[in-house]
């Protein structure tokens, strides 16, 4: 196993804390193996193995275990007097497994660890059951850093490197079978499936499964572009698409897109006024290969698919990522953290004049002192325009 340091780090760092750790993220992003590392780390540092409970509920092994009363019970069977480390891998199967977790903290000197792939894991009744007592990490699919570490890639012939990752996406399992395109597209074909089923469809009981097919289509069609229920609706009723759509059924079928982990939204501030706008947020895709197997790997659009990659490096970064507008003017990414705020623009390239100015003109447009930088694919010889940075970016990404 490739440890994954950031992650792992933040981890360690919440260790033996009052909070539950609750791992959040995709299918397949690499959350079980996480756990599994931080296992190792528990070995290593001299926590013996019957301190150490660890349950992966996609296993047959643990298929006894279907409700809290059965999880309470196998844990405690297995608790003496030293403290443990309880590791639960895919929890959400279990029901009502949070009555379960509330009674370990009570009962027991314990620390809690969970993973989970959509966002019903953190859902308002847990919340109010643990009372903010635990601490999400959440998790994405490789960096493109990552990606080259995994494969063990060096840093010559980058921007074909890159365009791979593009391609192939950043799934941790892709790495060992990217060779091979058969396999690439099965494989990623079997994780969308498998989203879909069972973290929408199953656990929303959906019966318009076509409607939801189409949602998922048009979102990772038209990535970076804003979008809003209606133009959903009036997309797929003016192409006949599906029947007369209702815009709540829209609505909600694109909060489970976002509770399943498969997409995120990033909504729209006004930078002069501070305050969230309510209408035509953006929507990205947890992974670029997942998105190439919905649309087909002929239907590659680059200039998306670097704003997307860029998005989710923001995101893994720790900043809190909107759309900005300011004045007439958008702003592809405006990121804060506790201790700073900066402007992002993305474009594939600034040799075009037009693009140029149009790029410059949105950051010009803003009236304070921020770091205002322009991401590209050039080589850019001038990177500075009044202060506005232009770097290329894949030298960003590997910061």
């Amino acid at each position: 196993m490739i440890i994954r340091e950031n992650y792992l780090k933040k981890i360690v760092d919440a260790k033996d804390t009052e909070f539950i750790k609750v791992i959040t993220g995709v299918r397949r992003s690499g959350k079980s193996t996480l756990l599994m590392m931080f296992r190792d780390y528990l070995l290593n540092s001299g926590i013996i193995n019957e301190n150490i409970i660890y349950i992966n509920f996609e296993s047959a092994m643990y298929d006894n275990i279907t409700n809290y009363k059965d999880l309470y019970s196998y844990v405690k069977d297995r608790i003496k007097d030293e403290k443990v480390y309880l590791l639960l891998d895919e929890v959400q199967n279990v029901e009502f497994w949070e009555k379960a977790i509330n009674s370990f903290k009570v009962d027991f000197n314990i620390d809690i660890y969970i993973t989970g792939s959509n966002a019903y894991l953190l859902s308002s009744e847990l919340s109010t059951l643990l009372s903010g007592r635990y601490i999400e990490i959440k998790m994405y699919p490789l960096s493109f850093k990552e990606y080259l570490k995994f494969n063990n890639y060096d840093n010559n012939n980058l921007d074909e490197k890159f365009r791979e990752y593009l391609k192939y996406g950043g799934l941790p399992a892709i790495t060992s079978i990217k060779d091979n395109d058969e396999l690439v597209l099965s494989y990623l074909n079997d994780i969308y499936n498998s989203i879909v089923k069972k973290d929408i469809i199953d656990r929303n009981n959906i019966k318009d499964m076509a409607l939801l097919e189409n949602i998922i289509k048009y979102l990772a069609n038209n990535i970076g572009s804003f979008i809003s229920s209606t133009k959903i609706s009036d997309y797929l009723n003016s192409n006949k698409i599906t029947l007369k759509s209702n815009h709540q059924t829209i609505d909600n079928y694109l909060s489970m897109l976002e509770k399943s982990y498969i997409m995120y939204k990033a909504d729209r501030t006004d930078i002069r006024s501070k305050s969230l706008l309510k209408t035509l947020g953006k929507y990205y895709i947890a992974d670029t290969g997942i998105r190439n197997i919905i649309l087909g790997f002929r239907n590659i659009d680059e200039g998306h698919l670097l704003e997307n990659v860029v998005y989710l490096e923001l995101l893994r970064r720790g900043y809190r990522v909107n759309i900005g507008k300011s004045g007439d003017y958008e702003v592809d990414f405006v990121v804060e953290s506790p201790n700073e705020i900066k402007y992002y623009q993305v474009t594939q390239s600034l040799v075009n004049d037009d693009v140029k100015k149009r790029e410059l003109r949105s950051l010009e447009s803003i009236n304070d002192n921020y770091e205002k930088i322009i991401l590209t694919m050039d080589k850019p010889i001038n990177n500075d325009f009044n202060g506005i940075k232009v770097i290329n970016i894949i030298e960003w990404l590997l910061k």
